[in-house]
């Protein structure tokens, strides 16, 4: 059964669990409408009302500047080699007003695109590009990318804003509509008369006339996808004209406290750290004491990444929508009575598909926390984010020799995710694990000086540091 309300637990605000959520239940078949006041402990579906929900600072809808929704006469044109069929005018699939453009690729690997070409010049000088979209299945979906220009695409930038993964955390996931915010920072290439400077700065910012939305599939089988919006909305350059670095951690690493708050606090730079409830105390883990010596004075956010150990360590998406529920659950109601006040929340391993019942863990991760952190990096996340429980971050960051991830010199070198952050005023969220006193042996470590370089990298650029939390109070 499906409830659709309001859901009350002893009369508190308790979340809401959405029409679409349907859960699994032994229960016989009913349904319900309007405010239900339940007491704490009460089941819906399977489900235990959450005894502390999410006090609703969601992040604020930014409104458009200009939009296209692809309505009947948008006309936008479908083409490109890689386009086996398409309607400018589907009726069946939608998520605004009556209809959406639609197309279906090849299945060879070439370009399918939506585009428009001669449109009146756009300055996007302090604006930003937000694209709804939807995927019928992205089996054999390769990657997507979004072409902005002038002249008929003689000049152009292009954002490759998703790559497909057979294996990882996809953003973009089967028969969803997905939002997808394109900053400055993200530009991937430039071509014709357009340039990007040694930081990542695009040469110019206005002047555009061609927009197009391309689709490649795998090569390997075809792939449907509707286009719902492309739209402008203002950046946050006039708030953080330098941008902002959130420094989280994961894990609750007692090397955290040890190594990596003398750094911080030397700079006043406070962090997030996506806590284990289970580990707490025990091992190479930090204390309940050291947490709110950290919170309280040294004003660091302690966050949640799981209450079991073990659901931790299998992932959400490997167990059942009842089961992630009663871990999120119990990880809020642990941090409440811990005196810790952060709502947000880090997903084992980044993992935040469908659990083995059918569940978005995304939905799950609604009903308790305000959001919710991945490890997708394809682009920088964004003001207010375009899907607050897929919140990307940059992870494996490390200043070792051979061990992957993501090194120290790509981030902070030139043209790096911190130039880019500070051309352009973004929010650039970094993942980090365990510190090191000397070199680290695995991409989940980074020593202390390494954070130390880091850090004084972000001074040097003049970037705000916010935890999550303080970064959401401005857009929520």
């Amino acid at each position: 059964m499906g409830f659709g309300g309001l859901l009350t637990a002893g009369g508190a605000a308790a979340g809401v669990l959405g029409k679409d959520l349907v859960m699994p239940s032994t229960a016989q078949a009913a349904s319900a409408t309007g405010a239900l006041s339940l007491p704490a402990g009460s089941q819906v579906d399977g489900l235990t009302v959450p005894s502390f929900a999410p006090s609703g600072r969601r992040p604020r809808y930014r409104r458009a500047t200009w939009s296209q929704q692809f309505q009947k006469g948008h006309g936008w044109s479908i083409g490109g080699s890689g386009t086996a069929s398409s309607s400018p005018d589907d009726t069946e699939v939608f998520t605004r007003g009556t209809q959406s453009a639609r197309a279906t690729t090849t299945g060879a690997g070439a370009q399918s695109y939506i585009r428009k070409s001669a449109l009146p010049a756009m300055n996007l000088t302090g604006k930003m590009l937000r694209l709804i979209f939807r995927v019928e299945n992205v089996d054999h979906l390769s990657k997507m990318v979004f072409y902005l220009g002038s002249g008929g695409f003689k000049d152009t930038f292009s954002w490759r804003f998703h790559s497909h993964s057979k294996t990882a955390a996809n953003y973009v996931q089967s028969g969803e509509w997905v939002t997808v915010h394109l900053q400055w920072a993200d530009v991937a290439a430039a071509s014709g008369a357009y340039a990007l400077s040694s930081t990542g700065k695009p040469s110019v910012q206005n002047g555009f006339t061609d927009l197009s939305f391309a689709v490649y599939d795998d090569g390997a089988g075809k792939v449907t996808y509707n286009l719902q919006a492309v739209e402008v909305v203002p950046d946050t350059t006039t708030k953080f004209p330098k941008g902002v670095v959130s420094i989280t951690f994961d894990d609750s690493h007692q090397s955290i406290h040890d190594l990596g708050r003398p750094v911080m606090d030397e700079l006043g730079m406070p962090g997030t750290i996506y806590n284990i409830a289970d580990a707490i105390g025990t091992g190479t883990f930090l204390t309940i004491d050291e947490m709110r010596s950290l919170q309280d004075s040294s004003g660091w956010e302690m966050a949640g990444h799981s209450y079991a150990n073990s659901a931790h360590t299998a992932s959400y998406a490997k167990l059942t929508a009842e089961q992630v529920d009663e871990d999120f659950r119990r990880l809020r109601e642990w941090l409440v009575a811990n005196g810790f006040t952060s709502e947000h929340f880090a997903y084992p391993h980044g993992a935040f598909q469908k659990t083995t019942d059918g569940v978005p863990v995304d939905l799950l991760a609604a009903r308790h926390f305000t959001t919710a952190r991945s490890i997708i990096s394809e682009t920088i996340e964004s003001f207010a984010p375009a899907m607050p429980y897929r919140l990307k971050a940059l992870t494996g960051i490390n200043d070792g020799s051979g061990i992957g991830g993501t090194t120290l010199a790509k981030v902070i070198g030139p043209g790096g995710q911190l130039d880019r952050c500070a051309e352009s005023g973004d929010w650039l969220i970094l993942c980090l694990h365990k510190l090191t006193a000397g070199p680290p042996k695995t991409s989940t470590e980074i020593s202390q000086a390494g954070l130390g370089k880091l850090l004084k990298e972000i001074e040097k650029r003049d970037i705000e540091v916010l935890t999550v939390q303080e970064a959401m109070t401005y857009y929520a």
